[in-house]
């Protein structure tokens, strides 16, 4: 993927995990996971029900704590920052959660402003100069902004949380079930609409999708969680050359071969 102009790639990985192992009581989720996300790589994870996807994303994100192991962000480890150095990692990463997560009593405008407003160092105008940036990155007008989350539809609801999860233009967009919930034919446009802005801005995506579709328009890599372990990790044909029946029953021959026309495009 080409780089626009201006934006100096770190060598670095955006995300690395080393040896990471997550237990709740007698249950073992993940064993031993070791993985690198590159910058400007958009990264497919999958797996079956209960492999632990989402639990892998709350720990990318610091929202849960492993077992055992380090990930780092941008070079650090999330967890073991003081305040402050925490704060500024958690500034260069925004989150898209599978509903949304709106804040159901404030308007369209005043969601996308938080994470603004957060910084205590912007004045309204400016605030109110970027949320209307974000809402037409978007696709969504200024009026928009007045709107309750309860007023919108699914599709506008996505709109609105993606628009608050870039707010802070960050390096690092993270995914859980992006089209979840939404129509083919919204789901499609709203892959468009991420496609489009990752390609513009060049940010990472770590997103968890069950839709093949959704894997086939964004992707660049994938990551298959099976076993407690990552069992597969690399392009579409490197993943699917792999011989597990966790591969085999997910992509089959036609879901596989989708995926293989797409990264030749």
């Amino acid at each position: 993927m080409s780089v626009p102009p201006g934006v100096v790639r770190s060598a670095v990985p955006a995300i690395e995990i080393r040896g990471l192992c997550t237990r709740f009581d007698d249950v073992v989720i993940h064993r031993d996971i070791d993985l690198d996300i590159n910058a400007g790589q958009v990264l497919g994870l999958v797996g079956g029900s209960g492999s632990g996807k989402t639990t892998l994303l709350r720990e990318i994100v610091g929202l849960l704590a492993p077992s055992a192991g380090t990930i780092k962000l941008f070079g650090q480890v999330l967890l073991d920052a003081d305040a402050g150095r925490g704060r500024a990692v958690r500034r260069r990463f925004g989150m898209l959660f599978q509903q949304g997560a709106l804040f159901s009593a404030l308007s369209v405008f005043d969601n996308i402003a938080f994470p603004l407003r957060e910084l205590h160092s912007l004045d309204e105008a400016m605030i109110r100069d970027l949320v209307f940036l974000k809402l037409g990155m978007v696709e969504l007008e200024p009026r928009h902004g007045s709107l309750m989350p309860a007023a919108l539809s699914g599709g506008m609801v996505k709109r609105v949380a993606l628009a608050r999860a870039l707010s802070l233009e960050p390096e690092l967009l993270v995914l859980d079930e992006p089209t979840a919930g939404l129509d083919p034919d919204l789901g499609e446009n709203f892959v468009k609409l991420i496609k489009g802005l990752q390609k513009e801005l060049a940010f990472t995506v770590v997103m968890v999708t069950h839709d093949l579709d959704t894997l086939a328009g964004l992707a660049t890599r994938l990551a298959v969680l099976a076993d407690q372990k990552l069992v597969a990790c690399g392009t579409a044909a490197e993943v699917l050359a792999v011989d597990h029946p966790f591969i085999r029953s997910f992509f089959g021959s036609e879901r596989a071969a989708a995926l293989l026309r797409q990264e030749a495009n």
